[in-house]
């Protein structure tokens, strides 16, 4: 199969064009985030004369510096590290409940399910962009690398798979232009039992059908609304809803924004995959000006040398982007000229890796380890109770692809481990204990190819597992508006 070559110019030009398209999107919805009511916009109101701080973008700047400092072969450990680093103010949803969760000592992807009601909401379909501008024309690459992120607050929800979908998406559109065509590769890369997949393809099925889109949109919301305005199946429904009824790019946005609920979302993605479609030059001059090109971070983001500007974040993009196909990509290149095979498609359909990192258990913890990554298997919450035994499983992987390994484990005294049957590649053990501490450590050690691994892995106890209810975030400063731990007021 012949690589797909982007010409750089080309590729350069519609990375701008996504990081454009995403600021204009995001300030024309921010206003009316969380209203649920149908609005009527044509144009910003209020007309910005700067983008507004969105952590859209934000959250995606993080993961740029990431790749910038850890290089393109990353695991979920390298996203836990930089959420602490510089995300730890963010108190909203899944946002909070994932650095709860770090803080805890629970690493990903456990931490983005365990006591996190929110993990079917909007705050990882948000940052699929930067896989898609590093992985251009190779949406498989760009929908595992999207796992890795929403693992992070997501894991085994909406979110994640929304990820998924827009990453690959946007990743084949610098390559290809038809809404269709691209609609049906994002939905290769994730189930077709999701909710995702389902609002997606029914508001396909409603344009297709002659359906008015203030039909669609209330048929959205009768068969996948909720009541939390950030819940991502409405929302996608709504982003796709502006894409297929908008007859340019300004009624693409104010349609999609005009469904209301999360619309800094609906139209900060809209923007985005219509400015890598077209490119910059794509995007009319009337809603560029009032926004410029500057960057403007949102408070909460903190610690962040971030780029200036539209035009050094591009540059950025565009070298990492470079790198990451050179090393982890064998179906695209970056080129001199553009140059599509005859077989396109095959290779934009292939979904080989995105189903490998689907096929990783959100129920785990993942350390990587000299090339390996190890996961414990915890068979549910990541809590032991005195006097109920627990089958928990260890895992190796290399490239994705679980390997065979030597596995053993230890645990805290007074435990007894006994080995179990083998089961999906997962060297099993059945722990039980008569008491409890409120914090647990295993210990796994692992023997694969020569090599001798160790990691360790936190076990809760009841007395740290109250449980949390639903709908309600993590505390909060009521000054700066912060997460609690994380204050960002200035003290004197």
């Amino acid at each position: 199969m012949r690589p797909i070559r982007l010409a750089e110019g080309v590729y350069r030009d519609r990375v701008y064009g996504c990081w454009l398209g995403k600021n204009i999107g995001g300030t024309l919805g921010t206003p009316y985030e969380c209203d649920k009511s149908v609005h009527s916009l044509t144009f910003y109101d209020p007309v910005p004369t700067e983008p507004l701080p969105n952590d859209d973008l934000d959250l995606q700047l993080v993961w740029l510096k990431m790749l910038q400092e850890r290089g393109v072969h990353l695991s979920v450990s390298d996203f836990a590290d930089y959420w602490v680093k510089h995300l730890g103010p963010y108190p909203w949803n899944e946002y909070g409940f994932c650095r709860q969760n770090l803080d805890r000592g629970l690493r990903p992807p456990i931490s983005g399910c365990y006591d996190n009601y929110y993990i079917d909401e909007m705050g990882s379909p948000i940052r699929s962009e930067i896989w898609a501008c590093v992985a251009p024309g190779d949406p498989g690459l760009a929908a595992s690398l999207a796992w890795n992120d929403a693992v992070l607050d997501h894991a085994g929800g909406e979110g994640m798979y929304g990820e998924m979908f827009w990453a690959a998406l946007e990743s084949a559109a610098f390559v290809v232009s038809d809404p269709d065509t691209l609609i049906r590769i994002g939905l290769a890369m994730i189930p077709l039992h999701s909710q995702i997949s389902r609002v997606v393809r029914d508001v396909v099925w409603c344009r297709d059908n002659g359906v008015e889109w203030a039909e669609v949109r209330e048929r959205i919301l009768q068969n996948f609304g909720h009541y939390q305005p950030c819940s991502a199946a409405q929302n996608h429904g709504f982003t796709v809803l502006g894409w297929l009824y908008g007859e340019d790019f300004g009624d693409c946005l104010c349609k999609a924004v005009n469904c209301g609920y999360d619309t800094d979302c609906s139209g900060a993605t809209l923007g985005a995959v219509l400015g890598i479609i077209g490119g910059a030059g794509a995007i009319p001059a009337r809603w560029r000006e009032p926004i410029g090109e500057g960057i403007v971070l949102h408070k909460f983001t903190e610690n962040l040398d971030a780029p200036q500007d539209l035009e050094e974040l591009t540059q950025q993009t565009v070298e990492i982007g470079r790198q990451m196909l050179q090393e982890r990509s064998e179906v695209a290149a970056i080129a001199d000229e553009s140059c599509l095979p005859d077989d396109l498609l095959s290779s934009l359909f292939d979904n080989r890796r995105a189903l490998l990192a689907l096929d990783q258990d959100p129920q785990s913890a993942i350390t990587a380890v000299d090339g390996y990554q190890v996961a414990l298997h915890y068979g549910g919450e990541p809590v032991l109770h005195p006097g109920i035994a627990r089958t928990v499983g260890v895992s190796v992987r290399r490239d994705g692809q679980i390997v065979d390994a030597e596995v053993a484990l230890q645990a805290p005294e007074g435990w007894t481990v006994e080995p179990a049957e083998e089961m999906l590649g997962r060297k099993q053990f059945v722990l039980r204990a008569h008491t409890v501490a409120d914090e647990n450590r295993l210990v796994a050690r692992v023997t694969v190819d020569d090599h001798q691994l160790q990691t360790d892995y936190l076990m809760l106890g009841p007395g740290v597992a109250p449980g949390f209810p639903c709908g309600v975030n993590v505390p909060r400063c009521p000054e700066c508006h912060a997460r609690l731990q994380s204050c960002i007021c200035v003290t004197g």
